[in-house]
């Protein structure tokens, strides 16, 4: 009998350089380390890109090429890294004590020599609770990895390397992670959803960047809609389909967004900083823009509303309806529709509670947004998905134009779908979605406003709904109340649900009495000690 080859995978490199990274990371907090770390990784990356430029205008110097000369780079779009902030320099300084400062020159170096940098990295090397041996070992961690050059950029190892090392930290932090970083597979269904081929796309509180990122993903996933629209000279090129705009109110996020740009060649000049926030600063205020796609904080009390009462934002079609000043839901929704283009689309994620709350108002302006004709698509989300909070949460789609731009006139519809049981846990706290997971909720709004769709109602998942059906139910928009229950659902057994529920709990107070129990004996061993 033959045997078979036991093959392994062998383990993704931003898997490798994580682990890693994690195990020098010693007492320091994530929150601080992950500027470090995500700082090192964006310096490798533009000193891969100089150094592959650099050897190519060295053997192209009797034709005048000037290694040394900045025009030379940025002709490429390729930063220009002085030597003193160059890798094999830093590098080869990373067993000296004064570590922390070469690494904070060089950035500085790099910011003088970069506008579109300045103000950007970090400079933190040189603080003194951090282990100067740690970050000599992270500095001969990360040169070990190739990611600048034209061929990993082909792979997009970088980008692999970066998203992996902010979903990592987000988790690492918890709740405060979840403040610059919005899960993957929500924002890739946000994105898939609203299809951005082209025009501009805004974010209004926009963290680290990840909207811009995937949306600049999906039109490198759809060359082919490019090339059949067959136009001359049609450029397949992301940075000539879309234009983004962003706004973000905390610096140390707004950084990461830079870099998390930068190193994908997208233009971040319109991604703005101000510590006053998009309501009392709002940094592009005649934008009207054709995408929207964003994820706000949740019921977010301290937005300064009682400063805003006569905001021209409040308008819905002409309407005056003031969002209550204890809650931002309701201002974000009417910040978003502000900037839309007449037949802009946005798409965002909310707490669940936006949608059957009557709050100081919140019930009237939903009803309007309904009446008005806006809201094309709610979404309910399964729980556990986003790091910081466990508040239930869901997507909203809006349209400010539901009889053209290509799809089916559906003005007096919504489309509900019941996304909560779906998903899979990838720990005890935290939900992801699949890949099937986005193909399903996608190809379903999809074939609903797509004129050759080829949509149905599914019991228990998904269900169009007349205005009227929902003025009925009080404009309360939960997709559960328009779904039902699925068809295996109709014979539902309360007695056998109950007992595997009780058989379920009883085995986590066991797990958990042992754990206890466990921890217990060891702290007795330490004492006796």
């Amino acid at each position: 009998m033959a045997k078979t080859a036991k093959t392994e995978q062998e383990e993704p490199l931003e898997k490798k350089l994580w682990k890693a990274a994690d195990k020098l990371r010693k007492n320091m907090d994530a929150a601080e380390y992950k500027h470090v770390a995500l700082g090192l990784i964006f310096l490798k990356y533009i000193s891969d890109a100089f150094e592959e430029q650099y050897q190519k205008l060295v053997t192209q110097k009797s034709e005048g090429a000037d290694p040394e000369d900045k025009n030379e780079y940025l002709a490429d779009k390729i930063f220009f890294v002085p030597v003193m902030a160059r890798w094999t320099y830093i590098q080869g300084r990373a067993t000296q004590p004064t570590i922390g400062k070469d690494i904070d020159d060089a950035m500085d170096a790099i910011e003088k020599d970069n506008p579109s940098l300045r103000g950007v990295l970090p400079k933190v090397f040189a603080q003194e609770k951090l282990d100067k041996a740690s970050l000599g070992g992270l500095v001969n961690l990360i040169g070990s990895a190739t990611l600048g050059t034209k061929e990993a950029q082909s792979k997009d190892l970088l980008g692999q390397v970066f998203e992996f090392f902010l979903g990592e930290f987000a988790l690492a932090e918890g709740k405060k992670g979840g403040q610059f970083y919005t899960p993957q597979s929500v924002v890739k269904l946000l994105v898939e959803m609203l299809e951005p081929y082209e025009g501009r796309v805004f974010d209004p509180c926009c963290g680290s960047g990840g909207m811009f990122v995937q949306s600049e993903k999906f039109i490198n996933k759809h060359q082919d809609y490019y090339k059949k629209k067959g136009k001359a000279g049609l450029s397949l090129n992301p940075a000539d389909r879309i234009s983004i705009y962003g706004q973000e109110s905390n610096q140390t996020t707004w950084r990461l967004a830079k870099m998390n740009l930068s190193i994908r060649g997208i233009d971040s000049s319109n991604v703005k900083w101000n510590n006053e926030g998009s309501f009392l600063n709002d940094a592009h205020k005649d934008l009207k823009a054709d995408y929207i796609i964003a994820n706000p904080p949740f019921n977010d009390s301290d937005w300064s509303g009682e400063l805003l009462r006569d905001d021209a934002r409040w308008k819905v079609l002409g309407e005056k309806l003031t969002p209550p000043t204890g809650n931002a839901n309701y201002a974000w929704i009417q910040h978003f529709l502000y900037h839309l283009a007449p037949t802009g689309q946005a798409g965002f994620v909310l707490s669940k509670g936006a949608l059957t709350t009557n709050t100081t108002g919140e019930g009237e302006i939903r009803k309007a947004l309904v009446e008005k004709g806006l809201v094309d698509c709610i979404v309910n989300l399964p729980t556990k998905l986003f790091l910081n909070t466990q508040i239930p949460a869901c997507l909203w789609f809006l349209s400010r134009n539901k009889t053209n731009g290509g799809f089916r006139e559906r003005e007096n519809e919504i489309l509900f779908i019941d996304a909560r049981n779906m998903g899979f846990l990838i720990n005890r706290k935290n939900r992801d979605l699949s890949e099937d997971d986005i193909a399903l909720i996608t190809g379903t709004y999809h074939n609903w406003r797509n004129p050759d769709g080829n949509y149905e109602d599914v019991a228990g998942f998904c269900k169009v709904a007349t205005i009227e059906e929902v003025a009925k139910l009080n404009y309360v928009l939960t997709p559960g109340r328009y779904v039902g229950l699925a068809d295996e659902d109709d014979d539902f057994d309360f007695v056998e649900r109950f007992t595997s529920l009780k058989i379920e709990l009883e085995k986590q107070i066991a797990e958990e009495a042992d754990l206890n129990k466990k921890i217990a004996e060891n702290l007795s061993k330490i004492k006796l000690q």
